[in-house]
């Protein structure tokens, strides 16, 4: 399996939701409408857009067949606790959109 493009709008939600094994869905879905609601505060709306780009890494894990099989890759809320442990994204320029 290949990982797919970002689209021009960047990670797709309904993707994510596609991607992603049957039982992390309903994490992803709480998660998501959580990080929604929240988001209709505009100082909040970054983090909308943190959870969509998590989960868009972890669905992109999934693709890999022995992800499951790695150590701490269990927990969706432990994959990636901040995004400044992956090297690069502090800074990075968002050229999704």
């Amino acid at each position: 399996m290949t990982a797919e493009p970002i689209g021009p709008g960047g990670p797709n939600p309904e993707d994510i939701m596609r991607r992603l094994p049957a039982d992390e869905r309903d994490r992803f879905e709480r998660d998501y409408h959580d990080a929604v609601d929240a988001a209709h505060e505009p100082g909040r709306y970054g983090h909308l857009q943190d959870v969509v780009r998590r989960w868009h890494l972890r669905a992109e894990a999934h693709t890999h067949p022995d992800f499951t099989a790695r150590p701490g890759t269990g927990d969706p809320a432990t994959f990636i606790q901040d995004l400044d442990e992956i090297p690069g994204w502090p800074g990075r320029a968002d050229t999704s959109g």
